[in-house]
């Protein structure tokens, strides 16, 4: 076995989603299995259970993760101290964010953390900003930009650092751009764009159930970017929250249908597993993450 494959299998690992890991190992998922066909050969022991429906890790896979990711951990401070001058810290953050997070969210804590760390380095995962709670829970990103909730994240450390409204969006130009009336008369006349999930189809889906209306829904798709694309097409408007529309590309040619109070705001901001863990390396550079996102709070 080689660190490819220790990886491969430590990230199936945390996914349990043959086709999920396949892609961001850059194998088939046929190749996959055989990989872990191998690795059970080599080990003498069966370390996935599958079946057509899920995949769960044996006692005896749990106990190879943990030697996987051993290893890992190990490569990732040999390396990262060749790379590194004398005692600075040196090496890779894993970041989860949306597009729009980048625009707005993720410039001024990049400044700080390069200007003072120019050696820890960045792979940025952006995607639907509901997938970024699960993106540090599954250990592909350390840091992520997500929506906060009012209750908190058990589990986490969250660093509010923008206050946003939902809102719903329109395409200047289309029968939707002067769309007047309450959001619930829009809600139930209008047809809307609406995100699969997340904390603002939470909240869309709570305030319907609780004021009995029953909305016209012309698609339902995933992340901020893909809702603004189908408002352009001027099929509906979209719920999104007020962020996206005061940065980057939506900036002009949109405009803004407030909801009211009806759907509330929330808070959009950092968030990170509580306990520090990983390599010796990794843990140097989260407590430098935490010392530059302590001067922004």
């Amino acid at each position: 076995m080689d660190f490819f494959e220790l990886n491969a299998f430590l990230n199936l690992s945390q996914t349990l989603h043959f086709a999920h890991t396949a892609e961001k190992v850059n194998l088939s998922p046929s190749a996959l299995s055989r990989l872990i066909s191998r690795l059970e050969d080599e080990t003498g022991t069966i370390l996935l259970e599958r079946n057509n429906r899920e995949v769960r890790l044996t006692q005896q896979g749990a106990d190879f993760a943990r030697f996987a990711k051993s290893c890992l951990d190990q490569q990732e401070d040999i390396f990262n101290s060749f790379r590194a001058k004398g005692d600075e810290i040196a090496g890779t953050l894993h970041v989860y964010a949306s597009v729009t997070a980048c625009y707005s969210i993720m410039p001024p804590f990049l400044k700080e953390l390069s200007d003072k760390y120019p050696q820890i380095h960045l792979e940025i995962e952006t995607g639907d900003p509901a997938g970024a709670i699960s993106a540090v829970k599954e250990g592909r990103a350390e840091l992520a930009v997500a929506a906060i909730p009012e209750s908190g994240l058990s589990g986490f450390d969250t660093l509010p650092i923008r206050r946003t409204p939902l809102v719903f969006a329109a395409s200047n130009g289309t029968q939707y751009e002067n769309v007047s009336g309450s959001p619930q008369d829009i809600v139930s006349s209008v047809p809307l764009i609406l995100p699969k999930t997340g904390l603002a189809r939470e909240r869309f889906d709570t305030w319907i159930a609780s004021r009995n209306v029953k909305p016209v829904i012309a698609a339902e798709t995933e992340g901020n970017e893909a809702i603004m694309a189908l408002v352009q097409l001027g099929i509906g408007i979209g719920l999104i929250p007020h962020i996206v529309l005061t940065n980057g590309p939506y900036e002009k040619g949109f405009s803004c249908l407030s909801a009211g109070n009806a759907l509330g705001y929330y808070e959009v901001g950092f968030i990170q597993k509580k306990e520090i863990t990983g390599s010796e390396s990794l843990k140097k550079i989260m407590y430098a993450v935490n010392e530059v996102l302590d001067k922004m709070r």
